[in-house]
């Protein structure tokens, strides 16, 4: 047999799937395993949107639809855009995908060419990384750590670009972080951005997930000529507990949007017409279940911030966004459980799972090696029996 080609044989698995699958595993053996791998709120779908989904399944509403999705549903994201952000966009600015990954990966599709350079700051949600090689792209990656927030700064930015860059990825909230840039810092990075026309892929699926009275900003909403240079990218699945519906999209000028478009005629076509008719109804129906969840999760975030730093050994920063933390564990490298060496987040994650059935995702496909993130999208229930395992797991630590 001719072998696959080089680009896929050099793509790595998702580390959070991974993770989860050995979790899935361990847990149908009969363990008692907690997962706080994959980024999936654990809510149910509000009933109104789901009971939308049901309604155009009953309907009829089976059909294909147009690659760029519904114009109905296409309408609610301008409507909701606007109403939010106070940002213009009509219908053939938005482009629905099956959910923001698959509107990032349509936006590396259309932008990057074999060895054009894409600024990606670090920690980055490990995906980014390698739909970046896909398409013959080259990650340039610009690290900020614990000491900066997790945040990179203009000058960051400025020193990383060449001749070949295209673009800079910028999640905000972040994942895995749960960093938020404050509006000055994004005026800071986005000036930069025009200043070498660069396009600035936002993804901002994270936005309602906003802690502690903190503001969200979204990059495209600083002027005309930035919005000019963004794709932004949003989605149904956080905000509404929506993961397995898969109704994503990108909002962009015309030209790209229409090359996006064409791009999902040729290959996945449009999300299924009842997740969309579903996704419709959450963007123009009543938010009051949106801020529900998201005190939900301050109240879980607050708990494990607390009882982590509390720990000899760990420790983390208090995250303003999202539904991440991530656990410095830096401090136990070198050191043994049971004999074996704490030599790396990869291998902290794996003894953890195994020794205290507790999953975690090992930050070192995140860029972040010595971190290992938690997802607070469990019950708290399921958060505190998990640090008081975290807690027995360090008793036994030994230098």
């Amino acid at each position: 047999m001719k072998p696959i080609s080089k680009i896929a044989a050099a793509v790595s698995p998702s580390s959070t799937l991974a993770v989860n699958a050995l979790a899935k595993k361990l847990r149908a053996e009969g363990k008692d395993v907690i997962s706080f791998g994959t980024g999936e709120p654990d809510f149910a779908t509000p009933d109104a949107i789901s009971y939308a989904g049901i309604r155009a399944i009953c309907e009829g509403q089976t059909k294909y639809t147009p690659a760029a999705g519904t114009p109905g549903l296409r309408k609610a994201v301008c409507k909701r855009m606007k109403e939010d952000y106070d940002l213009d966009y009509e219908a053939e600015n938005v482009v629905v995908a099956s959910g923001a990954k698959h509107s990032v990966y349509l936006t590396l599709a259309v932008l990057v060419d074999p060895g054009d350079e894409v600024v990606l700051p670090a920690p980055y949600w490990t995906s980014y990384y390698e739909m970046i090689r896909l398409f013959g792209g080259e990650p340039v990656v610009v690290t900020a750590g614990e000491d900066q927030g997790f945040k990179i700064t203009a000058a960051q930015l400025e020193a990383a670009i060449t001749a070949r860059t295209k673009a800079v990825m910028l999640n905000n909230p972040s994942n895995p972080t749960g960093a938020i840039y404050t509006k000055a810092e994004l005026r800071a990075l986005a000036e930069v951005c025009v200043k070498h026309d660069l396009y600035i892929i936002a993804d901002e699926i994270y936005d309602k997930l906003i802690y502690d009275g903190a503001t969200f900003t979204s990059v495209a909403s600083l002027g005309e000529e930035v919005k000019a240079h963004t794709i932004l990218i949003n989605g149904v699945s956080k905000t509404y507990s929506m993961t397995g519906w898969r109704v994503g999209y990108a909002l962009a000028e015309k030209t790209l949007a229409k090359a996006m478009s064409s791009y999902v005629s040729h290959s996945t076509g449009a999300p299924g017409t009842m997740a969309q008719a579903a996704a419709q109804a959450a963007l123009e129906g009543p938010q009051d279940e949106v801020e529900a969840m998201r005190s939900v999760f301050e109240q879980r975030r607050n708990y494990l911030v607390q009882r982590m730093n509390a720990m000899d050994g760990v420790g983390c920063l208090t995250p303003s966004g999202a539904f991440y933390v991530m656990m410095n564990i830096e401090r136990l490298f070198g050191k043994t459980i049971d004999g074996e060496v704490i030599s790396d987040a990869d291998e902290f994650a794996r003894l953890f799972l195994e020794k205290s059935m507790v999953a975690v995702v090992s930050c070192t496909a995140f860029g972040a090696p010595g971190f290992v993130r938690w997802s607070y999208a469990a019950s708290m229930e399921n958060i505190e029996k998990a640090m008081d395992r975290l807690e027995a797991f360090l008793a036994r630590v030994k230098a």
